[in-house]
Order: C-alpha cells, then structure tokens, then sequence
C-alpha cells in the first residue's frame, strides 16, 4: 500500500457539523433545526438569489478565473485596491494557501489552543512545527503568542473573533503585539465573523495591510451574507503576498455561481444590518435562558454561543441530535463540557432551549 508523508498520518479529517439529511435518516425524524455550523439563519440576500438563478443558465462556462468584477466590487466595498484581494473556496481556501506558499518543514507557525482547527491541519500539512499558546480566559493571549515567536517562526494565526469561543482581541492588544513581531514574520488575521461584530475596541487591521507589514486578513462570504453552500472567502494582504498566493492558487478556485451571489450580496447592506440586528436579539434571548438555567457560557462577538452544559457536551449534543436538534460538540477544542451552539431563528432558539431542558433531565436521570 502506497504510504503518505509522515505528516498526514497526524491529520484527523475535519469534521464538520451534521447535515440535516444525514440526521433524517439515521433517526427517522423530520422536525430538525441545525444549529451546528454558524450558518446565517436567516439565508442570502434575496437579491443574491435571484443572482443566483440567474448565473444557473451559465454553468456550461468556466468562472473568470481572476474574479475580476467580484475583485472590483470588493475593492470598492473595502477601500483598497484590486491587487490587495485573492478570492478563495472559502476563506479556508485561502488559509490552506497561505500555509502551501510560505510554510516550510523547518518552519514554526504559532496559535491558540481552542483556536480553529484548520490552522492545526495546514501546519501539519506542511510538516511544520505547532507552537500551541494557552488562552487566557478563552482568548488568545497576544501578549504570551508574542513571547513565543523565535528565529523560526514563519506564520502566526489569531482568529477574530475566535471559533468556537466566541471571543476577542482589542485593539489596544493587537496594537502591542504588533509591535513585537518581527517584519519577516506573517501575521494572519482570520476574521470570518468581522461583520457580527459590535464592540467599539475591535481592532481594525486593514492599515496594517495597507503600511505594507506581511498581514494577510481572511473573510468569507458564508457567515452574515448567508453563502455557505457557494464557498466563496477572499483575503486582503499587501500586493507582493497575493502575487504569491496566486502561484498556488488553483484555476478557477470561485464558482461562477459563487461570484454573482457574492457580487449581489455585497449590495445589500439592509440584508446585514437585518442580519445583526437579528443576531443581537437572538444572543440576548439565549443569554437569558442561559442565565434562567444557571449555565456558564461565553458572550460572544459572533453568531454562535459557547456553552458549559454541566457534563459531557458530547452525551448533551448526542441527547439533542435525538430530538432534532444538531449543535456542535467541542471536546477537540478542550472543552469536554461544553457545545457550540449557532444563534438561530427565535423558534429554532426557543426549540433549542426546550429540548437542552429535557435532555439534560434525562441524561441527569441517568447519572
């Protein structure tokens, strides 16, 4: 049998939220909500969908491999100039590009613990060496993530807000930290839940783009503007590092399909500031329910809610899956107790709610 590299033997494959088919037919059921992925309940913009129907009739034709009107648009949105974009499957995509372009084997790439997996999975895809930093208080310690760097480090990762914590970095944090990483070090910011965010000392880290300092920023299309099922992400980085990304890029990386919705998304600033708005009052129901139940939980600066169940969140997750009701265990981040759980619609919320009751009781009982 043909063997892989060392590394991928180390590769777990990632593991995504429970497609509610999968659910139907493994327990016969039909009343199911997914709460598992922090998809935008609410769904695209309907100015995306009719983008959508309308560049159905085109897919005999392959995608304009360069994206250029979607660049265009995006540059505009943005501020920056078209050179600053590469546009990805996804922001994972662009993660995954970034480590092909400039991680080496002999190379140290710094994260969180309780950080998102795919920085852990692109290390070692490219037989790297992890420099796992603790959080402090479920967020990254910028502060320690500095005191870490050495001759090898190459890349740095911080998640803002974090997945699947919640959780973020101000920019009095990022600011010092910045100062302390050395020029020939990348920093990436993975920002796909930028536009949920509501707290005023969020760091805005486009100029450190735009100064010209090895940054890279990764956003997404699939979180607030409701594309998920199109994997359509971008990252912003200063001209000479997207030159490269563009090496390793794969042809026609953006779906046709995935750049008319995103271009049509990008218009529809009511469909986000409706999206906010509802993720707000979703987060403060949930909060209260939460508090109602005596259960910790992290605020978060996202459209998901880490929650300390009381037990395992694995048994709790496997509880609720039975009643139609898919959140997301989050053992493999190291929190053993706790599951993730996406803000949903307010009857979604509310189902969740009574089922986490009945299905705490019942393992409860059990114990």
């Amino acid at each position: 049998m043909l063997k892989p590299k060392p590394s991928i033997d180390t590769i777990q494959p990632y593991q995504g939220g429970k497609p509610i088919e999968e659910v139907q037919r493994e327990f016969g059921i039909t009343d199911i909500i997914k709460l598992a992925s922090n998809e935008n309940p609410l769904g695209p913009s309907p100015l995306a969908t009719q983008a959508i129907a309308e560049s159905a009739t085109q897919v005999h034709l392959y995608p304009d491999g360069n994206a250029y009107y979607l660049k265009r648009d995006l540059a505009q949105h943005i501020g920056i100039s078209e050179e600053h974009l590469i546009l990805g499957n996804g922001s994972n995509d662009v993660l995954q590009l970034i480590a092909e372009a400039y991680i080496a084997p002999e190379d140290e790439v710094i994260y969180a613990a309780g950080a998102f997996v795919v920085y852990s999975l692109v290390t070692k895809l490219c037989s790297a060496t992890a420099v796992v930093v603790p959080m402090q208080n479920d967020t990254h310690d910028l502060a320690a993530m500095a005191a870490a760097i050495t001759d090898k480090t190459k890349v740095i990762f911080v998640a803002n807000p974090n997945n699947p914590t919640g959780t973020m970095v101000t920019v009095d944090e990022t600011a010092a930290f910045m100062e302390q990483v050395p020029n020939d070090v990348l920093v990436v910011f993975d920002e796909a839940y930028y536009e949920y965010v509501s707290r005023s000392d969020y760091p805005q880290t486009l100029p450190y783009v735009l100064e010209g300092r090895n940054f890279a920023i990764t956003r997404t299309f699939s979180k607030i503007y409701g594309l998920a099922g199109l994997r359509v992400g971008y990252g912003i980085a200063p001209p000479a590092l997207i030159e490269t990304l563009n090496r390793v890029r794969q042809p026609f990386n953006c779906s046709l399909i995935g750049q008319a919705a995103a271009r049509a998304a990008l218009k529809d600033t009511d469909h986000v500031v409706k999206s906010q708005e509802h993720n707000n009052i979703g987060k403060a129901f949930l909060y209260n329910a939460f508090d109602d139940l005596g259960l910790r939980y992290r605020e978060t600066e996202g459209n998901f809610i880490m929650l300390h169940v009381g037990q395992s969140g694995a048994d709790v997750a496997d509880a609720l899956l039975r009643k139609g009701v898919i959140v997301r265990p989050i053992a493999g981040y190291g929190y053993p107790d706790a599951v993730r759980v996406t803000i949903g619609t307010q009857q979604e919320n509310e189902k969740f709610i009574r089922d986490l009751k009945v299905a705490s009781r019942q393992l409860s009982a059990i114990r």
